[in-house]
């Protein structure tokens, strides 16, 4: 299978015949003895898992582990007895359509965490239209880590109502996924290293006409050896996620990615109309950059901070936490010429806290002071949002004039500055007073001070 192991050929030359003999390769099958493959299930029965959380039902039928769903049931999860930290791990499935389902994969169940709850690494299956299966989902915690939007190839692999096969590298901080040989995601985060394998047969709630639909798993085999020489090597021709704090990968670096926060230093950040730092209201420390409280007005305390560099194409990505009822923002085209008061005039990815905020149901535009909206100009849609306290990931593209906001790796809106649209919402607007606004060619990135406690990790740029 040459999209996953080093092949070694050896030509042996017979009677004008050339054979090739390849060692190693995951695609024979001699015993599991020579191939250091082991079956996690054995084609009879459930021996080595146990089911957890719900009820749905799990049976053996024709080699194949069943999963059924059942009305009024929680995720359902039929768990390995073991933990695995480091491993290749191969299976086969089908699914019904209308089911959604997914492999945990170094995955918790304690009693003293959510009542032992499964929650962790999720390889998704999803034959809705979306198509996001071999994506990674975290269950019961951060939500989406690697979405399948951008991958059309892997989207294209999942064959409904067929048998469709995974191949899961779970080795150090590395998980990439392959749904029918064609690579679906690749992962960098180092928050579980060890946990339970898990098959999921997702909740149809109290809907009557999902009680039945079934989930299939076949030839589950993992290994646990010799994984450097068994793993993918290289680059697989797909966007690498990152979630390690701060860091850069080798990936990131060679395709022009730059931390604009190195996780210790003010090192890149200025105060806006300042030339230093401020040296009030913001606080560096475990990893994070922090926007001090001081009651929630604008720019009164350290003020908003920004970048000693000026940008124009760029893909912008950070980590944001908010406290409860926070405020704050971040701008970019900043060109800091307008001298106001107040915080700095730039286009605005908004942060905020909608369900405590006040601000989130004013605005010259419905909407558009919500979390990731453009402030004051386009509300923000189809949002996956993580509570005040947990870590959000926004991301902000500007290429040429088209500008795209995301949160959590879903787009949430896109607009072109400077378009007849554009300007007619900034007239409609409080940035109406100030000319061409938003339609500078270049400017800082700003972070804002808006009196709540906001921190901020993992800022990331790449101009294109």
């Amino acid at each position: 299978m040459k999209h996953f192991i080093n092949i070694k050929k050896l030509t042996v030359v017979a009677t004008g015949m050339v054979v090739f003999v390849l060692a190693a390769s995951c695609s024979s099958a001699p015993s599991v003895e020579k191939t250091g493959w082991y079956q996690l299930f054995n084609g009879k029965d459930l021996s080595g898992w146990v089911q957890k959380n719900g009820t749905a039902e799990y049976k053996v039928e024709n080699g194949e582990i069943v999963g059924t769903t059942v009305l009024k049931s929680p995720n359902s999860f039929l768990c390995t007895e073991k933990e695995f930290d480091n491993f290749i791990l191969e299976l086969e499935f089908k699914v019904d359509s209308q089911l959604n389902s997914g492999v945990q994969i170094r995955s918790i169940s304690s009693p003293l965490v959510m009542n032992g709850r499964v929650h962790g690494y999720q390889v998704e299956i999803d034959p809705s239209p979306r198509a996001w299966t071999g994506g990674i989902y975290d269950e019961s915690r951060r939500g989406w880590l690697y979405t399948l939007a951008d991958n059309e190839p892997a989207r294209n692999a999942f064959r409904q109502g067929e048998w469709n096969k995974f191949r899961i590298e779970a080795i150090g901080d590395t998980i990439r996924t392959w749904i029918n040989d064609v690579p679906a995601s690749w992962l960098l985060d180092n928050l579980t290293p060890k946990g339970l394998i898990a098959l999921q047969v997702h909740s149809v709630g109290d809907d009557a006409s999902k009680v039945g639909l079934q989930v299939r798993f076949r030839n589950i085999r993992i290994r646990t050896d010799s994984l450097d020489f068994y793993g993918f090597h290289g680059d697989p021709g797909i966007r690498q996620v990152n979630m390690i704090p701060n860091t850069l990968s080798d990936w990131e670096k060679n395709h022009g990615w730059k931390l604009l926060f190195d996780g210790k230093t003010s090192n890149g950040w200025r105060g806006a109309y300042k030339d230093k730092f401020p040296e009030k209201g913001w606080k560096i420390a475990d990893g994070m950059l922090t926007v001090l409280p001081s009651g929630g007005a604008e720019s009164a305390n350290g003020g908003d901070i920004v970048t000693v560099d000026k940008y124009s194409d760029f893909d912008l990505t950070l980590e944001f936490k908010i406290t409860r009822g926070a405020n704050s923002g971040i701008k970019y085209f900043v060109t800091e010429s307008e001298h106001n008061k107040g915080s700095a005039i730039g286009l605005e990815y908004q942060i905020l806290d909608d369900e405590n905020h006040p601000d989130a149901k004013l605005g010259n535009h419905e909407g558009s002071r919500t979390l990731a909206s453009l402030y004051d100009l386009i509300k923000a849609t189809n949002k996956r949002v993580n509570a005040p306290g947990e870590w959000n990931q926004a991301r902000i593209v500007s290429r040429g004039n088209h500008v795209e906001h995301w949160l959590n790796g879903f787009k949430v809106l896109e607009y072109e500055r400077g378009s007849a649209e554009f300007r007619k919402l900034v007239s409609e607007s409080k940035y109406k007073v100030w000319k061409n606004f938003g339609e500078a060619p270049e400017g800082h990135i700003l972070l804002q001070d808006h009196g709540d406690e906001v921190s901020f990790r993992s800022i990331k740029i790449k101009q294109l």
